[in-house]
């Protein structure tokens, strides 16, 4: 498994051995995940070499990339070419893996993890065990993938290269459809395209859940609908009048957000109503605890059980994830979260759903720390994101995070940063960023570290800048 350290690899990964499977791999860096693999009795190495085909003493029988992230000059994967050694991407792995269980898969430009996550502690609480992979880490369980002993496979469907075509769901779940990844698909046409091909994939006797508070996704239900896949929805009482040609199976009658969490009152498939807590603050994670619950009552599990393992969900790493709070001090009450959004609609949902909390009397600024990913998307959705951080009272924007991408002459993050409304500070070195968020805090402050990249360690170091100068 060539980059096996990956959040989707290492899943894979676990649940291969837990089979019984010979697993090697090799990864750029060494990390906790690479100690836990290796503990699991997988053979790692770190660094790339065509010698670590053998790291078990043998050939393996086959090898495993994910594309969009390992290049073809890879000397693992020419070693394998040059050994006659079938190459397969991740997606096809977990399709086998999957192959004979009842899949459910969650689909969506946003919220697949979270919505795959409730899924699975739902599902667990009604008395199965799913076997799941995950693109994040549960914070309860401490894993991001399992062999679970039922007849169920949750995992995320990526769309963000058609991999998620590869799959046969049983349960199809689509969370909401809007452009990304068009250094991949070109066009946005083309991009929602893929999601009228993923309804395709549903099993016959199979369905398709989706979210009619987002048009496109509910538009491609009624387009599903019409070529006889059966389609439900969920979504708020709005929404499902909305859509009336779709049958609603959960519907948000009420949404509230106090003590950084979400209440609602929801109607079930049975027509009775009961609340529903989210550990998680925000409208967006309300709608993926509908969308989890209308997947795990298609399974057939009991809905009462499945509302009450998203009550006791405690999310996601990466997601609105509590890093740390000051106590006394200058920045007293001050909490730091950290969150994985790096779409516009993602950040603009985050610092949305933060800035409608409760948070007492003479609250602190509310500043969001960005750390843009992808210099494709920084320049298709620069306004975008801007907007969606003028949400904050005070905005912090680092450089870009490249990730696989080559870096563009004249583009950063000030292209954002020249774009925010708010105050806002753009700082170039990431050192920087702890002693920058000081000078702007104050007691009861609520800071976000937002984006896919190295941005998620500033948290810690926040929380320690704090401290220091509040002699702590």
């Amino acid at each position: 498994m060539v980059g096996i350290g990956g959040s989707g690899m290492s899943g894979l990964a676990r649940i291969l051995l837990a089979r019984g499977s010979t697993v090697t791999g090799s990864d750029m860096r060494d990390s906790r995940i690479l100690l836990a693999l290796r503990s699991a009795g997988a053979h790692v190495a770190v660094g790339h070499d065509k010698d670590n085909l053998f790291l078990a003493g043998h050939a393996p029988s086959v090898v495993v990339t994910s594309f969009a992230a390992i290049p073809e000059s890879n000397p693992e994967l020419a070693a394998a070419r040059d050994n006659n050694i079938p190459v397969i991407r991740r997606s096809d792995l977990l399709a086998e893996l999957m192959r004979d269980d009842t899949q459910v898969l969650i689909a969506g430009t946003h919220g697949k993890t979270s919505t795959t996550s409730m899924t699975v502690a739902a599902l667990q609480t009604a008395g199965c065990d799913p076997s799941f992979a995950i693109g994040g880490q549960l914070n309860k369980a401490g894993t991001n993938a399992h062999h679970g002993t039922g007849d169920c496979f949750v995992a995320e469907a990526d769309e963000s290269d058609a991999s998620l075509l590869r799959y046969r769901p049983t349960v199809a779940v689509i969370t909401n459809v809007e452009p990304d990844h068009l250094d991949y698909f070109k066009t946005p046409e083309k991009y929602r395209e893929v999601f009228d091909s993923f309804a395709d994939t549903v099993t016959d006797d199979g369905v398709l859940v989706v979210c009619l508070d987002d048009d496109a996704a509910a538009q491609v239900g009624l387009r599903a609908a019409g070529r006889g896949i059966r389609v439900i929805g969920y979504g708020t009482r709005r929404a499902a009048a909305a859509h009336p040609s779709i049958e609603a199976a959960v519907v948000i009658e009420t949404i509230d957000h106090t003590d950084f969490r979400s209440r609602a009152v929801v109607t079930l498939p049975d027509g009775q109503r009961r609340e529903l807590v989210v550990a998680i603050p925000g409208d967006h994670m309300v709608h993926n605890a509908a969308a989890a619950i209308t997947a795990g009552c298609q399974v057939g599990a009991d809905p009462d059980k499945l509302i009450e393992g998203i009550s006791g969900f405690t999310g996601v790493r990466r997601r609105f994830e509590l890093k740390g709070t000051v106590t006394g001090g200058r920045y007293d009450g001050t909490r730091v979260f950290d969150d994985y959004a790096h779409h516009p609609t993602e950040v603009a949902a985050v610092v949305g759903a933060c800035g409608e909390l409760d948070r007492g009397d003479s609250p602190g600024p509310l500043i969001a720390v960005f750390q843009p990913h992808l210099y494709s998307r920084t320049i298709n959705f620069a306004h975008e994101f801007a907007a969606a951080l003028s949400l904050a009272d005070e905005v912090v924007v680092l450089d870009i995070f490249p990730a696989r991408e080559a870096p563009v002459e004249g583009v950063d993050g000030r292209i954002i940063a020249d774009k925010v409304t708010k105050p806002v500070h753009y700082v170039d070195d990431f050192s920087r960023v702890p002693q920058e968020v000081a000078a702007i805090a104050g007691k009861n402050s609520l800071i976000l570290t937002i984006g896919a990249g190295t941005v998620t360690m500033l948290g810690e170091e926040i929380i320690t800048a704090l401290s220091r100068r509040s002699g702590i």
